[in-house]
């Protein structure tokens, strides 16, 4: 007979935890608190580590067909224009890592896991449907949803965000801190900005106290733009989708060069939604792997180790966790409670890894004085070898990175 497992929450970490629990043989029911699967437009970075994972899924065509593939990542120097350095993707990247880096929206990434799982297995999605509150027995876990119904199974995996309910009964642990930056996001047709300001690579922006990505998705036909500044966050910081006024980002930007303010210019007049605003919030690094799994529950993606979006991983590691939740699931020769600390034991030290890469990465990024100077001057030196992470694209220990 199968074993069940409970997922909370439908977002990319809850899709592909079912996706990686049916491949193992599980029978999975997921719970998500929303009334209609979505996703927040923003574009999502996804490295060859990623890639990989969703082609041994049988995703590529899928991915082919709403991703874009650029080429190279330029790094510029946001105050005076100037390009800093350069790494080659495209063919590059799959020669040196088996698999493409790609840039996606995210309600595409969203779809193909989403039909990834309503095509390609018997999982069973509930909508309107959040998991409150569970019990560890210690042979079941009982659940009880916000309908007031209690199913039971044989794992619960706590895949419902930064705000996991899962995480702080397992853990009790406080709420996300408040990192201080602020995102600023838009999509904006290509066609509708001049011809200067379109593109078909990832270039980021380095600026004092800021930085700026830009990037297409879907098949190139969106550029999607984020700028991150430091500032105080809104109130509330749960609907984390804030209206922004793109005045405020224009005050932030003074300083830096024409280009940028230019694309931002662009991009303010044409995206149909406007800018929209993200506080960015995060935990420490995971110290543990008990801070993933515990008994019959385990966590994954932002419930387990949300992290800064300064090496574009944020998505990544919750799909590499659902990759991991599969290959231990399907270890049916040990106990649950087994498995699922398998799970935590091959994935703690990477999430930790990642998480603090990325605080740092955030410290790089935005460098004044002489940091900032000594910063453009070993990417201008060094460039490429700088902007590789090795160790994080094949998916080892191996390897280091500045950037």
């Amino acid at each position: 007979m199968k074993k069940q497992v409970l997922v909370a929450g439908g977002g990319i970490g809850g899709l592909a935890a079912a996706l990686g629990a049916s491949r193992a043989g599980w029978d999975v029911r997921l719970y998500e608190r929303a009334a209609a699967f979505s996703e927040v437009g923003a574009g999502v970075q996804i490295g060859p580590n990623v890639v990989r994972r969703l082609q041994a899924w049988g995703l590529q065509q899928a991915l082919q067909a709403v991703a874009a593939f650029p080429s190279r990542l330029q790094v510029r120097n946001a105050v005076s224009g100037r390009e800093l350095a350069v790494l080659p993707l495209g063919p590059t990247a799959v020669e040196r890592y088996g698999a493409a880096y790609a840039t996606i929206h995210r309600a595409d990434l969203h779809g193909l896991l989403l039909q990834g799982v309503t095509q390609g297995t018997d999982a069973q999605l509930h909508l309107d449907h959040a998991i409150d509150r569970f019990a560890d027995s210690g042979e079941v876990v009982t659940v009880r949803t916000s309908r007031g119904k209690e199913v039971e199974g044989d794992a619960l995996i706590g895949a419902d965000g930064l705000w996991s309910r899962t995480r702080t009964q397992l853990l009790c642990t406080m709420p996300p801190r408040v990192t201080g930056h602020l995102a600023y996001r838009a999509l904006v047709p290509q066609q509708a900005l001049p011809e200067a300001l379109r593109t078909i690579q990832v270039t980021a922006w380095l600026g004092p106290r800021l930085h700026a990505v830009q990037y297409p998705v879907r098949r190139g036909e969106l550029q999607n733009i984020v700028v991150i500044v430091q500032g105080p966050a809104p109130q509330d910081l749960e609907n984390w989708d804030h209206a922004a006024n793109a005045a405020g980002l224009d005050h932030a930007l003074q300083g830096t060069c024409t280009t940028l303010q230019d694309l931002v210019r662009g991009v303010s007049d044409h995206a149909p939604a406007g800018w929209r605003l993200w506080p960015l919030c995060d935990r420490p690094p995971v110290r543990a792997a008990d801070e993933m799994a515990r008994g019959l529950v385990g966590l994954l993606g932002d419930a387990a180790h949300p992290m800064r979006p300064y090496l574009a991983q944020g998505a990544g590691m919750a799909i590499e966790d659902a990759a991991e939740l599969q290959r231990a699931l399907a270890m049916h020769d040990l106990e649950v409670p087994l498995r699922l600390t398998r799970y935590a034991l091959n994935r703690w030290q990477r999430n930790a890894r990642v998480q603090a890469r990325s605080i740092r990465n955030g410290r790089i990024f935005h460098a004044t004085g002489l940091v900032r100077w000594g910063r453009d001057g070993a990417l201008r030196l060094l460039g490429e070898r700088l902007l590789d992470v090795p160790w994080l694209y094949r998916g080892d220990g191996a390897g280091a990175s500045a950037l």
